[in-house]
């Protein structure tokens, strides 16, 4: 017989499927999924998320859907399992080629291309357990401002906080960037960063480990956190301090609803940064429409770009 591997299906408010999904790896989940408007497999309605936790044994998962549904307010799940390990690559099936940017193509690796036209930066890229395919318009926005800052960012080092994939590390490294360091707080996804960047020839030109900016010690020209709002803000004067005078910071993660609060936030530190431009969504109202970017909720993503005071960012060594 071929194997059956169960999982839970929940969906969860948007603005609560970061803190349900730490609580379904604290309920025994070996892995967990989340689908919504702007992945590559649709979930629930607008302004909703769906939660996909997979489980080694039945009576985990019959558990954790026991322990969700006695939340305040309960959490409906539901109990499915997929037969056989074919599953396990079926995503592929979706993940196409696609511009990231006006100058940069995410090629999966089973479809590894050379560049197609002049000027085009092939990247060969496999999430495999990290987020960060490009198609989400977070992470999105943030490449497409590298993009346009190239020529600053050039023979620069860039910081990159909270890197799943490493994709916009690895971004930053085919734009011109000397060196990156990418850190995550989720150790397992490490392994990712580095095959990714070994599948680019840019092993030698990244350092990527488990950690958190509060243990960063020194300071960057550039550096992006593509987390989410809630942490963004009490995260404010750790990221300001690791920035060199004139350095570049930009945030993602962040509804048209929070940037107000976010701005105010980083522009009033004790040494408060610029806002240079805010990146909106091109799939926002008023934007141009692009497949697979739809907004949150009847909301859209924006990416914000701040400076430090002080000269010019220095190039490394």
């Amino acid at each position: 017989m071929e194997p059956r591997y169960p999982f839970v299906a929940v969906d969860v408010p948007e603005p609560e499927a970061d803190e349900i999904g730490a609580l379904l790896f604290e309920l025994g989940a070996s892995g967990v999924e989340q689908r919504d408007e702007q992945t590559l497999v649709r979930g629930a309605r607008s302004g909703q998320v769906t939660l996909v936790a997979s489980f080694e044994a039945h009576g985990e998962a019959m558990e954790a859907i026991t322990a969700l549904g006695e939340l305040s307010p309960p959490l409906a799940a539901r109990l499915e399992e997929v037969v056989g390990d074919a599953w396990r690559d079926a995503w592929k099936e979706h993940f196409a080629p696609f511009a990231l940017t006006p100058t940069i193509t995410v090629v999966p690796p089973w479809e590894e291309r050379a560049p197609e036209r002049e000027g085009e930066r092939v990247l060969l890229l496999e999430p495999g357990r990290a987020f960060g395919t490009g198609l989400h318009a977070t992470t999105a926005l943030v490449a497409e401002l590298l993009d346009e800052h190239a020529a600053e960012l050039r023979g620069r080092e860039i910081l990159d906080v909270g890197t799943g994939s490493g994709i916009l590390a690895l971004v930053a490294l085919l734009l011109g960037a000397e060196r990156a360091v990418a850190i995550d707080n989720d150790e397992d996804v490490i392994e990712v960063v580095l095959e990714n960047a070994a599948r680019n020839g840019l092993e030698g030109r990244i350092e990527a480990s488990a950690g958190v900016v509060e243990g960063v010690t020194r300071r960057f020209p550039w550096v992006v956190a593509n987390i989410e709002a809630r942490v963004l803000r009490p995260l404010a004067p750790e990221l300001a301090r690791v920035l060199e005078p004139g350095g570049w910071l930009i945030l993602s993660g962040i509804l048209e609803s929070e940037r107000d609060d976010l701005i105010a936030r980083y522009t009033s530190l004790p040494r408060p940064l610029e806002h240079v431009a805010t990146r909106p969504d091109p799939a926002s109202p008023g934007g141009d429409r692009r497949a697979g970017r739809g907004d949150a909720g009847g909301e859209g993503w924006v990416a914000l770009l701040f400076r430090a005071p002080g000269g010019a960012a220095s190039s490394p060594g």
